[in-house]
């Protein structure tokens, strides 16, 4: 298992590449992308792959990049199961969506599936506060990330204005989290993004042929968006 560390606020963030297959993930991998990210763009936000399909790709990837795959957007009893279920594949973080109000148990026992593993997904769309972030990491979670629910042409940056990122970012950090952004993004987002230091951008749509999220990826995008991370200075992420 690989672990990564929350990054310095002046670091560069990370790339995250979500996948739909084994041939997807070798594509990511190859381009240089920094996680690899495992989910079913055709069941919505956050749909979760067969836990077949995660095992083959992290077993394909053997370590060469870090991994990362959905659970999907299970009700708060079923999130600790769908948790385990994808741990158990091998990959090295499990996300999972935490409905708006979800009670600290079952949190607790989501991060108990997946210890050291596991990291939340928050809709922009519920206008998540910073303020969740010390129960997160109270109940053991590794990082949390913000997406946007419907992928219906509406970006993050419509969603949230870039106090509200860079306070969620900023909490994360404080308390120890890994922090990702994502949701509808283009490559041209990630100047500017990186200037609330998230750990990680994430990709899928803006990266796929024609901008279509169920579509496949496109290696050029892909390169080319791992050129803009790599170009960005140390200070943009401050």
């Amino acid at each position: 298992m690989t672990v990564l560390t929350p990054l310095p606020e002046a670091a560069p963030p990370r790339l995250l590449v979500s996948v739909r297959d084994v041939a997807e993930a070798e594509l990511a991998c190859a381009a240089g992308a920094d996680l690899v990210d495992a989910k079913d763009p055709a069941r919505g936000a956050l749909g979760a792959l067969p836990v077949a399909t995660v095992r083959a790709l992290v077993e394909r990837l053997a370590g060469r990049a870090v991994t990362s795959a959905v659970a999907g957007e299970p009700a708060p009893g079923d999130m600790a199961s769908a948790v385990r279920a994808m741990a158990a594949t091998g990959v090295d973080y499990v996300k999972v969506a935490l409905p708006p109000g979800c009670p600290p148990a079952p949190l607790s026992a989501a991060a108990a599936a997946a210890p050291g593993r596991l990291i939340a997904v928050l809709f922009a769309e519920d206008a998540p506060d910073a303020g969740l972030v010390p129960a997160l990491a109270a109940a053991g979670f590794a990082g949390a990330m913000i997406d946007t629910a419907g992928k219906d042409g509406r970006r993050l940056t419509d969603l949230l204005d870039p106090a509200r990122l860079a306070a969620f970012t900023a909490a994360a950090r404080a308390h120890g989290l890994l922090s990702g952004l994502a949701g509808s993004l283009r490559i041209s987002d990630i100047a500017g993004l990186a200037r609330h230091a998230p750990g990680y951008l994430g990709f899928r749509g803006g990266l796929c042929r024609d901008g279509d999220r169920r579509r496949e990826l496109d290696p050029r995008a892909v390169a080319e968006a791992v050129r803009t991370v790599s170009a960005l200075p140390a200070r943009e992420a401050a």
